[in-house]
């Protein structure tokens, strides 16, 4: 049996939190962007950190932001140790306390092109990231858009690192999207959503479940 870990991304409350938590989520995201529908402040969200199970692993997402304002925001939290970044001309960082997760929002094979020079480049340097995260392609758009990755593309993609599928997960889809690609991870924010920012609980427990039973099959 396969074990796909499942993170619930865009947490804004301690009730999504907790319940995302009961249904089995392996990871919580943490929206540091101004810009999304999904942002909480460092400052708000350090008490819902605070009241994590030790199992679960938050992680915080940053769009377009210097390596020095993520060192200090991160080290603020006291809790995160994982990081995303989405954005453009992504780099990699010499800082190794934390583990690197840059994102990339592929449209066809030259973005799986570009994903693979990237880590070639990390190889050279010396700093793999800890995983990739493979989104959906919008322009403008820094994930949570609902856009769906290739899934076609995505199979049997092995860049040497993780791999964490995002971009248009529902319940109704991601154990197709499971299937098909056999990521890593699952990673979805307005797919389990009533509202942006506001989880559903029932979407939340049929994702997590089917992702579940998905994985079993594998």
């Amino acid at each position: 049996m396969a074990h796909v870990r499942i993170k619930i991304c865009g947490i804004t409350s301690l009730d999504d939190a907790v319940a995302a938590e009961r249904f089995g989520a392996d990871a919580l995201g943490f929206n540091f962007y101004h810009e999304s529908p999904r942002y909480v402040a460092p400052e708000a969200a350090k008490p819902i950190l605070r009241d994590l199970s030790p199992f679960v692993e938050p992680v915080a997402v940053f769009v377009n932001e210097s390596w020095t304002a993520i060192w200090e925001t991160l080290l603020r939290s006291g809790y995160i140790k994982t990081f995303q970044w989405h954005g453009d001309n992504v780099g990699f960082p010499f800082e190794v306390r934390f583990r690197f997760v840059p994102a990339f929002a592929v449209r066809d094979a030259s973005g799986l092109q570009a994903v693979t020079k990237y880590l070639c480049n990390c190889r050279q340097a010396g700093v793999l990231p800890a995983a990739i995260l493979v989104d959906g392609y919008q322009p403008g758009s820094y994930g949570g858009t609902g856009q769906q990755a290739s899934w076609e593309l995505l199979a049997g993609f092995d860049p040497g690192v993780p791999v964490i599928l995002a971009g248009g997960l529902t319940p109704d889809n991601v154990a197709e999207a499971i299937r098909v690609v056999r990521p890593y991870a699952v990673d979805v924010a307005s797919g389990v959503e009533s509202s942006p920012g506001k989880k559903d609980p029932e979407k939340v427990r049929q994702f997590i479940d089917r992702a579940r039973e998905a994985a079993a099959r594998l």
